[in-house]
């Protein structure tokens, strides 16, 4: 997913690009694993690995089954599942996470990353967000949630071992303390928030006690990362975990985003996991600088394979990368029906339904290019680029028909149609920066056409990208691009999805 190192000893930053929020990392011998919420795709929680920090490689979904995941038609976007935590702990791996859609507090465990992860432990006695796991010398597991409180619980079988308390909410009047991870580290506990709210002021702030449940004294310089009122191309940092590498060096994965165009600035790519170096000096942690490039690790990189540029659904199962909001019951999507090709068949009649039926990945570069072969015989559909049900642009095939359509707010409108003939149409949409245009400049913008039989591209409609941002949409997602069905059933040969080189 990361490029290759860069001349003069840097490698690109965000490690893990696009719609990747929340990270939580843990090492196992000369292995790192990384986890990110998912919100309202199925599956849920992807599951990283790398072996050097900077190069990962997605290895599947923690939540791959409708019985880990309850995501229910009615459950908003920006809904589902927050905020991850992954550790390793007497030979397993443990996964808890909150699906704020109707389940609450969930614990999963499994021997192999990769899976298959366990139905979920459902800990009902947990109130609040984003819960932590920490083991203490006595086998007591500790869960501490946003607020900032903890309680001690059984974690084969849920139930909590008194009642939740206090114990550290950051600084005085600080909004939003949340994300906490607590940690042994040398002679203290450390317990380690985020705060001021995950936009432009957010923070990640530290302190340490002598037990697990403190008394925390803060850290004199908190908060110990922010980006609040610096000109970065990076901001929003928070919500960030700590891992330690084989050599004794320490490093922090964070969410951030990078915003582009003008006033205010616009982040489409959603929330991302970038990673930052650690020193420790008197006992606190000293985050190094938060950019797009990376000094690089002193330990041999290894580069993750490639994800293929193009899939040509050979597959008997999708690959992870993969996503739908909500659910995806094969009987409405498959790729067993028509060899090489994926089938979607519809239930919503358009993407502003709960229920439409749509499979994308996360756009991962800010500049960028998508194409679908298509056959709509026997239905209608296209290729999309989705931000939730009131955020999403369009390209939509019928036989002998295309149309762009854009949905912004409660305005849904058709921009373009052209006549095409009553075969299979390659689908396609170009996402570029914006011309500059002074304080006005938006991030990007997104043309739609298709391509012509000599592999020219034929441009319908151009659209611009700051309504697809979180600053106009809000939520917490980032842009997904991919196919949908919106009435009978539609068969797509192939998607390919490639960068653009930026200017």
């Amino acid at each position: 997913m990361s490029e290759q190192p860069r001349p003069g000893g840097t490698v690109p930053n965000p490690v893990i690009p696009g719609f990747h929020p929340d990270p939580s990392v843990c090492r196992v011998g000369d292995d790192y694993y990384l986890v990110c919420s998912s919100f309202e795709y199925f599956p849920g929680i992807p599951v990283f690995h790398s072996r050097d920090l900077v190069h990962w490689t997605q290895i599947g979904n923690a939540l791959d089954r409708p019985s880990q995941l309850r995501l229910p038609l009615d459950s908003p976007s920006s809904g589902g599942i927050y905020a991850p935590t992954l550790r390793h702990h007497d030979g397993r791996f443990w996964l808890i996470v909150t699906n704020v859609s109707g389940d609450g507090n969930l614990l999963f465990t499994a021997t192999d990353p990769a899976g298959p992860w366990s139905d979920p432990v459902r800990l009902a006695g947990i109130h609040g967000i984003d819960p932590d796991l920490a083991w203490d010398e006595d086998g007591t597991c500790w869960c501490t949630v946003a607020g900032v409180s903890q309680v001690g619980i059984d974690p084969t079988t849920g139930e909590t071992l008194g009642e939740p308390y206090r114990i550290w909410s950051g600084a005085p009047g600080a909004i939003a303390p949340e994300a906490p991870h607590l940690y042994r580290i040398g002679e203290y506990w450390y317990l380690m928030i985020a705060e001021g709210g995950t936009e432009r002021g957010h923070a990640v702030s530290i302190a340490r006690g002598p037990s697990p449940s403190g008394p925390f004294e803060p850290c004199p310089a908190n908060p110990v990362l922010t980006h609040r009122g610096i000109a970065s191309p990076v901001q929003n940092t928070g919500h960030a975990d700590l891992v330690q590498a084989p050599d004794g060096s320490w490093w922090m994965v964070l969410l951030a985003v990078r915003p582009r165009g003008g006033t205010p600035g616009w982040h489409v790519l959603g929330r991302e996991t970038f990673l930052a170096p650690v020193e420790w000096v008197d006992g606190w942690p000293v985050v190094g600088e938060v950019t797009t490039e990376l000094p690089t690790p002193a330990w041999p990189l290894h580069p993750a394979p490639a994800v293929p540029a193009r899939d040509d659904f050979d597959r008997t199962e999708l690959h992870p990368q993969w996503i739908s909001p909500r659910e995806r019951p094969e009987h409405l999507c498959t790729t067993k029906e028509r060899s090489g090709w994926l089938t979607l068949r519809a239930a919503g009649a358009s993407l502003d339904e709960n229920d439409a039926v749509f499979v994308g990945r996360r756009q991962q570069h800010l500049a960028c290019r998508a194409r679908t072969l298509i056959d709509p015989a026997e239905g209608r559909g296209g290729l999309a680029v989705r931000l939730d049900e009131e955020h999403h642009y369009e390209i939509e095939a019928a036989p002998g028909e295309v149309k762009v359509f854009a949905r912004i707010g409660s305005l849904r409108t058709e921009v373009a149609a052209r006549p095409v003939p009553a075969a299979a149409v390659v689908l396609g949409v170009d996402i570029t920066p914006e011309p500059p245009r002074g304080p006005r400049t938006g991030p990007d913008v997104l043309t739609f056409g298709i391509e012509e039989p000599d592999g020219s591209f034929t441009a319908l409609g151009t659209l611009e990208g700051r309504y697809l941002s979180t600053e106009v949409a809000g939520g917490f997602t980032g842009r997904v691009i991919g196919m949908y069905a919106a009435a009978g059933t539609v068969h797509f040969d192939r998607f390919d999805y490639e960068p653009l080189p930026l200017p």
